[in-house]
């Protein structure tokens, strides 16, 4: 029997050739595809998927997002995650959701399907790589509430902006901001959102 897959990836002809690609693997059905990740779940209900493919970043909510709410609404469904530039935090938080399965872009198609065939009988997938820069990575450092600031703060908007966003008050988001930057070690609030994007943690 066909594994039934939802695929979410924002750009359109790497989503439209995936799909094909994947169908003619043989025991693999796309039987639906998204450029949003806020779309995933319905699709996922509407169309009993099996598995889902997603791409890290996506508008609406990202792949890492997705995974987080299809683990609080559907635990154990399985999930393979697809990156450009891995990430330590996208792992961590990757692990928390539940997700089975991390893919990077480089991957062939054949990887994919065989990694999508494993996953969907309840094995595991993740680059020995990522695991280690994980490891050496330790513990995202961030509270919940200092990476959504910082993550309201990646376009560089004005502090007023982001606390009028978030329904706090401009005293507050400057002393999250202020925590996260000497967590992070860095020399300012742009330093700050630089170092916790690269690491994965926002």
């Amino acid at each position: 029997m066909a594994i039934k897959v939802v695929l979410a990836e924002d750009e359109a002809l790497t989503r439209e050739a995936l799909a094909e690609l994947l169908q003619m693997s043989g025991n693999i059905d796309v039987v639906a595809h998204t450029g949003r990740g806020d779309r995933v779940l319905g699709l996922v209900e509407e169309n009993e998927a099996g598995l889902a493919v997603l791409d890290v970043h996506m508008p609406g909510m990202s792949g890492i997002e997705v995974a987080e709410q299809l683990h609080l609404e559907r635990p154990g469904f399985p999930v393979v995650i697809l990156t450009r530039v891995p990430r330590p935090g996208h792992l961590q938080r990757a692990l928390k959701a539940g997700v089975r399965g991390i893919l990077t872009k480089e991957t062939s198609i054949r990887e994919l399907c065989q990694v999508i065939r494993e996953v969907h009988a309840g094995g595991r997938h993740f680059p020995p790589e990522l695991v280690a820069e994980m490891l050496a990575a330790g513990e995202n450092p961030l509270t919940a509430r200092e990476a959504e600031i910082l993550k309201a703060a990646e376009d560089g908007r004005p502090l007023s902006a982001i606390a009028s966003q978030l329904h706090l008050s401009p005293g507050t988001v400057r002393n999250h901001i202020h925590s996260a930057v000497r967590k992070l070690k860095a020399g300012n609030r742009i330093g700050a959102v630089h170092a916790a994007s690269r690491a994965g943690w926002i």
